[in-house]
């Protein structure tokens, strides 16, 4: 492989096979020069440049420090879940990490408004962002509120799927505080964040959006529908009420059988 142009120490754009590629690993660009040979065993990741203009752009634009500390928590990331992650994530993970990093340091603080149910949902992302986070501001100065921890965790949940996208993880993520919301206001409580009843419906709500097109693997008796209908009547209206609003706002419909399953958490909430 021949050097085309130097990008930073751990990052040069490459010829490879009458393709341009971006290569990266530890030092491949430090001391070289346009048109040195790059030997293949330095090179860690290969990217084809014509699909990766993006990232070319933001090895240019970023300290290259930034670069590393996304890597760094890649590796991390890997090694806590047992599996390789999907590359590509590299370029949204080190815009997010630098971004974060320089808003900070104007002392610009974003709230997560999902943060309660992000580290409910994805507890094994979240601990990693802990990691990546205490990493952060051991290599940089840089603290990092949990806020912080949390947007970072997204990004690991959907480095784990193959063509995975954080924006999709954030609309699922919406909907389910949403629906909290809607039980709150339904009746006419606010529900303790730190109570197991509160942790157990979050999972459930996720697990139900989950499994909108899967029906026929989790069904409800049609007598046991009837009996929870009957004796939770509040509850579930108030399940009812939910199920309008997402369908309305997000054109997701949950049938009547996943309707009796939240009645029931709903109903352990008032009897709370």
């Amino acid at each position: 492989m021949k050097i085309r142009k130097i990008l930073n120490n751990n990052a040069v754009i490459v010829m490879d096979n009458d393709q341009e590629k971006i290569a990266m690993g530890p030092g491949v660009g430090f001391n070289k020069h346009k048109n040195d040979i790059l030997p293949q065993s330095t090179v860690e990741k290969l990217f084809v440049l014509k699909e990766h203009e993006k990232l070319q752009q933001l090895l240019e634009r970023i300290p290259e420090e930034h670069l590393i500390l996304a890597e760094d928590i890649i590796k991390h990331a890997e090694q806590e879940l047992g599996m390789k992650i999907n590359e590509h994530i590299l370029i949204m993970l080190t815009d997010h990490v630098s971004f974060a990093i320089e808003r900070l340091k104007e002392g610009i603080r974003v709230n997560n408004k999902l943060l309660q149910e992000i580290k409910i949902l994805y507890k094994e992302e979240f601990n990693i962002a802990l990691w990546a986070i205490r990493h952060i501001e051991e290599k940089t100065g840089v603290k990092m509120p949990l806020d912080e921890a949390g947007f970072i965790a997204l990004h690991i949940h959907t480095m784990k799927l193959k063509g995975g996208d954080v924006r999709k993880a954030v609309r699922q993520t919406t909907i389910v505080r949403e629906m909290v919301d809607s039980i709150e206001s339904c009746l006419s409580i606010t529900i303790e964040e730190n109570d197991i009843a509160y942790e157990r419906l979050i999972m459930h709500l996720h697990f139900a959006l989950t499994r909108t097109n899967q029906y026929n693997n989790h069904t409800m008796d049609p007598e046991m529908l009837e009996m929870i209908k009957s004796k939770y009547q509040i509850s579930f209206q108030c399940a009812q009420t939910i199920a309008e609003n997402i369908a309305l706002d997000h054109n997701i419909y949950l049938p009547e059988e996943e309707l009796g399953y939240i009645t029931l958490h709903i109903e352990r909430l008032r009897q709370n």
